[in-house]
C-alpha cells in the first residue's frame, strides 16, 4: 500500500522529464517553466482572431468586387441635415410646382386711384341684373334734341346694353369695361371732339378754360343752378375718393334729361355702385341723377359732391 504513492510521485517526475526533454531545444527566454507547463495542462481557446475571423465569415456577405454607383456615393458623401436632390424634389413635385397656378388678384385688389379715376374698380364682367338701360324714345322731349346730341346720347346708351363693368384705367369697351372718365372719353372721341382730355381731373379744367361750366352749389334738384341743364352736358363730381391734386375733381358722367315714365333725371356712364330706381348698379349703365347722396347717418364717410355741369366743346362742329 505504501509504493502505490511513491510509484505515482516516480511517474509525475517521469512525465516532467520528458516535458523538460522536449523543450529543451528553445530558448530560454521565450518561455518559463510554469508557463510551459499552464499551457499544457489548460484547456486550449481559439485565439481572438481566429473568433473574430468566423464570426465576419459566418454573419457578413462578402461585398461585391464593383459596387454600383449610387452605393459608391452614398457611402463617400459624410451625413448632412441637408437632404440630397433626390429627397428634396421628386419629379412628381415638380411637376405639381409647375402645374400649380400662380394667384391671379381679385377682383377687388386695385392699385391706388389715379387722376383718371373716380372709385376702386369692380369686376369687368357684369350680370345683366347689375346694369341699367334705356331707349331714347324712353326719354322726354329726346326727339327735339340736336343732331348731334341725340347721336352721342345713341352711343351712350348703346353701351350700356353690352353688360360692360368697372374696369380701373380703361378707355375701350373691349376691354370688357371702363371707368367713369374712360367712358366719357370714348364717346366724345367717336364723335368727334379729338381734343377730350382722358381724366376727369382734365376733362373739368378742359371745359372752364372753355368757358362753358356751370357752378352748383345747391342741393336741390329743383334749383335755378339747374336751370341751364339739358342733354348731353357733363356732369362733375369730387370727394368720390382721396386724391391730392387741384382741383380734386374725381367722377365724370353725361346727362340724358328726364324720363317719360317717372319724371325723374338720369344720367349715363360708369360707375361701381351708384343706383337706377333704388338699387346698386355697377359698371356701364344708366342712374339716378342726384346732386347729393342719400344720408346713411354716418358724418364722417366720405360723400361726394356734386359741383356742376358743362356743355360740350366743339361737340357738332
Amino acid at each position: 500500500m505504501r509504493r502505490r504513492p511513491r510509484l505515482t510521485r516516480w511517474l509525475a517526475w517521469g512525465l516532467l522529464g520528458l516535458i523538460l526533454g522536449a523543450t529543451r531545444g528553445l530558448p530560454a527566454e521565450d518561455e518559463s517553466l510554469g508557463g510551459k507547463i499552464k499551457k499544457i495542462f489548460s484547456t486550449p481557446t481559439p485565439t481572438p482572431s481566429h473568433h473574430h475571423h468566423k464570426s465576419k465569415k459566418s454573419s457578413t456577405p462578402t461585398p461585391s468586387p464593383s459596387p454600383s454607383p449610387k452605393a459608391k456615393k452614398k457611402h463617400k458623401s459624410s451625413p448632412s441635415p441637408t437632404p440630397t436632390p433626390e429627397e428634396e424634389e421628386t419629379p412628381h413635385q415638380k411637376r405639381k410646382k409647375k402645374s400649380s397656378p400662380s394667384p391671379s388678384p381679385s377682383p377687388r385688389e386695385t392699385p391706388s386711384p389715379s387722376p383718371q379715376e373716380s372709385a376702386s374698380p369692380s369686376p369687368s364682367a357684369t350680370p345683366e341684373s347689375k346694369v341699367a338701360t334705356v331707349d331714347a324714345g324712353e326719354i322726354k322731349d329726346s326727339e327735339k334734341n340736336p343732331e348731334p346730341v341725340r347721336k352721342l346720347l345713341d352711343d351712350s346708351l348703346a353701351l350700356t346694353k353690352h353688360h360692360l363693368g368697372y374696369t380701373y384705367g380703361s378707355a375701350d369697351p373691349e376691354n370688357g369695361g371702363m371707368d367713369c372718365s374712360g367712358f366719357i372719353y370714348y364717346v366724345l372721341r367717336k364723335n368727334g371732339v379729338k381734343d377730350a382730355p382722358r381724366s376727369a381731373s382734365e376733362q373739368y379744367v378742359w371745359v372752364r378754360k372753355a368757358g362753358t361750366f356751370r357752378s352748383v352749389l345747391s342741393r336741390d334738384l329743383h334749383s335755378f343752378e339747374l336751370d341751364e341743364l339739358r342733354p348731353g352736358d357733363l356732369l362733375f363730381w369730387t370727394g368720390t375718393y382721396d386724391v391730392e391734386r387741384d382741383p380734386p375733381v374725381t367722377h365724370t358722367m353725361i346727362y340724358l334729361g328726364k324720363e317719360k315714365k317717372s319724371g325723374k333725371p338720369i344720367m349715363v356712364g360708369s360707375s361701381d355702385g351708384r343706383t337706377y330706381e333704388g338699387e346698386k348698379k355697377f359698371g356701364v349703365s344708366v342712374f339716378d341723377f342726384k346732386t347729393a347722396p342719400a344720408k346713411n347717418g354716418d358724418d364722417s364717410e366720405r360723400r361726394p359732391h356734386f359741383v356742376g355741369y358743362a356743355k360740350i366743346p366743339g361737340l357738332g362742329e
